[in-house]
């Protein structure tokens, strides 16, 4: 009896949460769709990149909500920074984005660094990106065609734990097809890590 006096109060107050966070009230991105615009500052230097700009230099565009403190997603910073060599020389983009409040930019910086990537990383100030693009994970990954439509969403691959023994490469058969000029056989899969982080 107890529970059901408190029942629409637990209720309403879940509810008001969820509207409160645009990442929990709205739908995640549909493939196909077009991916919202954003301009951040790049860790490194402060400069600022639009995504307009980095869509019009690649084939597609790889974007990788990233963290430097969740052990998930340091599991793959050596394969996105392997990747990001290897995909930019075909002439595909790259952009990490870092959205955690708990992670200032300096520190930012220093991890980018550290890992020898070759693409940006920029840094989302209150989320508002991670917001836009209903990101949940680190890492999760969003890959745009040209003209900046969803063409693949999820994780870089099945294995966190073994490079070596990864038996579903989704993101590197996704890019793949795109440089084959084919459709990306599996568009969604699952991200998994870290929650992100937001205000």
């Amino acid at each position: 009896m107890k529970f059901q006096r408190f029942a629409p109060v637990i209720l309403a107050a879940a509810l008001a949460a969820a509207l409160a966070s645009p990442a929990l009230s709205q739908e995640a991105l549909k493939i196909g769709a077009p991916a919202p615009d954003f301009q951040l500052p790049n860790a490194e230097d402060g400069k600022p990149v639009a995504l307009k700009d980095v869509l019009a230099k690649g084939k597609a565009t790889v974007i990788l909500f990233i963290a430097t403190k969740c052990p998930v997603s340091n599991a793959y910073d050596s394969r996105m920074s392997e990747m990001g060599k290897a995909y930019t020389a075909k002439g595909i983009s790259f952009v990490g984005i870092n959205s955690n409040k708990t992670e200032p930019i300096v520190d930012v910086a220093k991890h980018a660094k550290a890992q020898g990537y070759v693409f940006p990383v920029l840094k989302d100030e209150g989320n508002k990106v991670a917001d836009l693009y209903k990101a949940g994970r680190t890492p999760e990954v969003y890959v745009l065609d040209p003209k900046g439509n969803l063409v693949y969403h999820g994780r870089i691959d099945e294995n966190q734990d073994d490079p070596k023994g990864v038996k579903s490469p989704d993101l590197k058969n996704a890019l793949d097809a795109i440089l084959a000029g084919k459709a990306v056989p599996v568009a969604e899969t699952k991200a998994f890590g870290c929650t992100i982080k937001r205000v």
